[in-house]
């Protein structure tokens, strides 16, 4: 019977977003300026709230750890890490979680920006690397595994070309950009979590198979664009360390740089 190879982490996730709450504080993030706008959300729900995590959350640690499992994946907020206390909650976090025999593994740049800040800015990726650098330094003695950024290729698309999640743009192809940063800040955020003795640093991709619909030309071409945009853009800059043939010629006329 197959089994699951030794060292497998069974582990649970969250989004700070969707579950610290105390928005009061923390400096607002793009998703707070999203949903405040009207019409954005059907019943005007916000996360000032929300699960309230950030006052209980020595009870979600135990019910976690009543779970069994070996490892936590949380993301950490950039707005708050930026804010007066902001890493202490994260600092008090990490100590629980360790103390509950679970493996902390912290998420960076969760979608969750600090307002004011664009993913088509190449500025961002380096203001990144500051606050990644800030979080390794507090956390570092405790956490040898985490990942960033999240699921880009999703950021890009929902966030930035279908315009569904914040910042709420629309953008098509002038988006390259976006996920061009993105893994600029990867590459940063990984410098700064090795220096800090992490050694087990991945990134959150979701990839997907692309099939054609048909054996015909046309459809075997939007296939292939499929899987460059959805899949390879992110994964052969990371293991390869350079994009996929053609997507310069996407790239071609955009300011990415």
């Amino acid at each position: 019977m197959p089994r699951f190879p030794d060292g497998f982490l069974w582990g649970v996730s969250t989004s700070a977003h969707q579950i610290e709450g105390a928005a009061e504080l923390r400096g607002p993030s793009v998703w707070d300026v999203f949903t405040a706008a009207p019409g954005r959300v059907r019943d005007g729900s916000t996360a000032a709230v929300a699960c309230d995590h950030y006052h209980r959350y020595r009870e979600d640690v135990a019910l976690l750890a009543g779970l069994g499992v070996d490892a936590y994946r949380f993301s950490v907020s950039w707005p708050r890490a930026d804010s007066p206390g902001g890493l202490g909650f994260y600092d008090r976090l990490v100590d629980e979680v360790c103390a509950a025999g679970v493996r902390p593994v912290p998420t960076l740049l969760h979608w969750g920006l600090s307002a004011g800040l664009d993913w088509r800015q190449r500025d961002t990726a380096s203001r990144s690397a500051e606050y990644v650098s800030r979080v390794a330094d507090r956390l570092g003695d405790r956490v040898g595994k985490g990942s960033t950024p999240n699921e880009p290729a999703e950021h890009t698309l929902l966030d930035h070309v279908l315009g569904v999640h914040a910042p709420g743009e629309r953008l098509p192809f002038d988006a390259l950009p976006v996920p061009h940063h993105q893994l600029l800040a990867r590459g940063l955020a990984v410098r700064a979590l090795r220096a800090s003795g992490a050694s087990d640093i991945g990134i959150a991709n979701s990839h997907g198979p692309a099939c054609p619909a048909s054996g015909a030309a046309a459809d075997r071409g939007a296939t292939e664009l499929c899987d460059v945009l959805l899949n390879r853009m992110f994964a052969d800059p990371v293991l390869s360390g350079r994009y996929p043939e053609g997507i310069e010629e996407l790239m071609r006329g955009t300011p990415v740089r």
